[in-house]
């Protein structure tokens, strides 16, 4: 089997089957990104999807460091910025009676708080964005098009079947044509949402924990710029009426609470409503009537000049969900078809564009040889974990708000209760002031999912087959007491990459990362002063084994200048010591210092990891 479907091929009569190493079923983050990086390898193959065509909604809108850093490797980071809300926009999180009413609170987020900006800047290159899936899609499938890959819109997946020998057959079905086909590959890709059928045709176990219920997108036209300029600005906004309900106006059973998203400054917005905790309301209970969700997004706007015009709405449901594994055979799954919760902390795109670029250089490298099979193994034990960590983070992001929903009185079922309560705010006793400290506190639990950099960074995959630890003498770095906030920077193999400014020794116009001198599809190994003999031993191991292996010296005199000495700060090795970096910008191996034999070193090292 080739790396290319051959253009304009019909399946043969006598069996109705296409060939392909790839297939990819799903066209959303995860499928789209997947075929992009994989193009980026030189690797084409075949791109299906159940809908008629890129998302309708906006569902998934943040971008984090570690999910644009994966752009930013295949040169499609700009291109998302030029389309992008600019991080400015997103300088707040708000707590307030209506858009237009009174403010309770309001939080700093996605690196704007002064306290942490300093931790931001030197995680990565990137910053954050606010890019809605509508426009984060069309430009992965673009970019997987113009890399060779075939995209099919309105193709159902049926069934599939693992072979004895290997590969996958699938069955799919064509909605323009209206007739099926069968479609055989070498490595089936699951990236087919929620509701994955891949998962439940291979049959991965999924790890369920119990739901927090249902809510409802409701994305709306509004032009509120006379609202958010310029003293409300921000891409998130909690309204809440805490009187609703005692004052004889009860909320509708869906709209207790609303976050309202903004999506397009200042013009275009989601009301994510939601339904009060402990509700177990039906799918008919979310539903209502066009001017029933107007009313209500209205109500929420408190502007009664503006004029709002409903777009869509549909239901999610917020899960708590992860799959055991990963794989099975030749079948991988990624995306939200193995992990499945929440938008809080912004995590569900991110962690399907890093699912993706985790998978896409070990498959490539496997396919042209240069690392065994057994190096696919690894993309479970690698991405599981990380999984696992971001459905209960993203869940946890949710129920972080318990506190000061409670400390308002609102989740109270006694109107006199929260009569008392609401009171005791505005009244100058012990027990206003403890109101009110409590209130604070409550708000300021919810940080974390606005300054995540430690979830957002640090993935940690030091149980790989596919990093080398045998020279660590050491436990690894220590767990930070806050493993949210705190991003941990470090050179040790299995973590990423620490992102250094360095620039030549007569200053270029613009200083080059050192996230940008590794990856693209290659090993990357940085030394310093004193270790050409790792250089060298890189040029014939890599001659050797076939593979590409960028070697950089940074230091006084060498290729690239330490220009704030970050990366002797960093770097956790002595000048002739040397990381070694995977595709994906994690540490594969770092020697502490210079070696006898460099060159078997180094191939050893590469060998363990590539399985060979």
């Amino acid at each position: 089997m080739g790396d290319h479907i051959i253009p304009n091929q019909p399946p043969r009569e006598e069996d109705n089957i296409l060939t392909t190493d790839l297939l990819i079923i799903g066209a959303g983050p995860a499928g789209a990104s997947l075929a992009c990086f994989l193009a980026s390898h030189g690797k084409t193959g075949l791109l299906l999807a159940a809908a008629p065509g890129t998302s309708p909604t906006p569902r998934a809108h943040i971008t984090n460091l570690a999910g644009l850093e994966t752009l930013r490797d295949i040169g499609l980071e700009q291109q998302c910025l030029s389309l992008a809300t600019p991080s400015t926009n997103m300088r707040h999180t708000r707590w307030c009676r209506s858009l237009a009413g009174e403010e309770y609170a309001r939080v700093y987020s996605w690196g704007h708080d002064p306290l942490y900006k300093g931790a931001y800047e030197s995680a990565s290159p990137c910053k954050h964005v606010d890019l809605p899936q509508t426009l984060l899609e069309p430009i992965l499938v673009r970019k997987a098009t113009e890399g060779g890959w075939g995209v099919r819109f309105n193709t159902k997946l049926l069934k599939v079947k693992q072979l004895e020998k290997g590969g996958a057959e699938v069955e799919v079905w064509d909605g323009i044509l209206q007739r099926g086909y069968r479609i055989r590959c070498r490595y089936l890709f699951g990236c087919d949402g929620a509701r994955s059928q891949v998962v439940r045709e291979v049959g991965l176990p999924l790890i369920k924990k119990p739901g927090q219920g249902l809510a409802l997108n409701v994305l709306v036209r509004a032009d509120l710029t006379h609202l958010m300029e310029p003293h409300r600005v921000g891409n998130l906004h909690w309204v809440f009426k805490p009187e609703e309900g005692i004052d004889g106006k009860e909320a509708p059973a869906w709209g207790w609470a609303a976050i309202v998203r903004m999506v397009k400054p200042w013009t275009e917005w989601m009301f994510i409503f939601l339904a009060k905790p402990g509700m177990d309301l039906k799918g008919e209970e979310m539903e209502a009537t066009e001017d029933e969700y107007l009313a209500r997004v209205k109500e929420v706007i408190g502007d009664d000049s503006v004029k709002a015009e409903l777009v869509h709405a549909s239901k999610w449901w917020i899960n708590e969900v992860v799959a055991e594994r990963y794989q099975e055979g030749d079948v991988f799954c990624l995306g939200d078809a193995v992990h499945r919760h929440p938008p809080f902390n912004g995590l569900g795109s991110n962690t399907c564009l890093q699912d993706a670029f985790n998978l896409a250089w070990k498959v490539s490298y496997v396919l042209d040889g240069k690392a065994s099979p057994s190096l696919l193994d690894s993309y479970t034990l690698e991405r599981q974990p990380v999984g696992v960590d971001i459905i209960t983070r993203a869940n946890d992001g949710l129920r972080d708000h318990i506190p000061w929903q409670q400390t308002l009185g609102m989740l109270s079922p006694d109107p006199a209760e929260r009569t008392k309560i609401l009171a005791e705010f505005e009244s100058a006793t012990p027990e206003g002031r403890k109101r009110r400290q409590e209130f604070q506190r409550g708000i300021e639990r919810t940080t974390t999912e606005f300054h995540g950099l430690g979830i957002e960074m640090n993935q940690i995959y030091s149980r790989s087959p596919a990093v080398y630890l045998d020279d660590e003498t050491g436990p690894g770095p220590a767990v930070p007491e806050d493993k949210v906030r705190t991003h941990v920077i470090t050179t040790y193999p299995g973590r990423r990459l620490p992102h250094v400014w360095v620039n030549t020794r007569i200053p270029a116009k613009n200083m080059t990362s050192t996230i940008d001198l590794a990856g693209h599809g290659r090993f990357c190994l940085l030394t310093g002063f004193g270790g050409d003999k790792w250089k060298e031993a890189a040029r014939k191991v890599e001659e050797k084994l076939g593979l590409q292996i960028n070697s950089y010296s940074i230091g006084w005199n060498q290729d690239y200048e330490d220009v704030y000495f970050d990366w002797a700060k960093k770097r956790e090795v002595e000048e002739d010591g040397c990381v070694l970096v995977r595709p994906d910008r994690f540490v594969a191996w770092r020697a502490k210092e210079m070696v006898e034999d460099a060159e078997g070193k180094l191939e050893t090292v590469l060998r363990r990891i590539l399985g060979r």
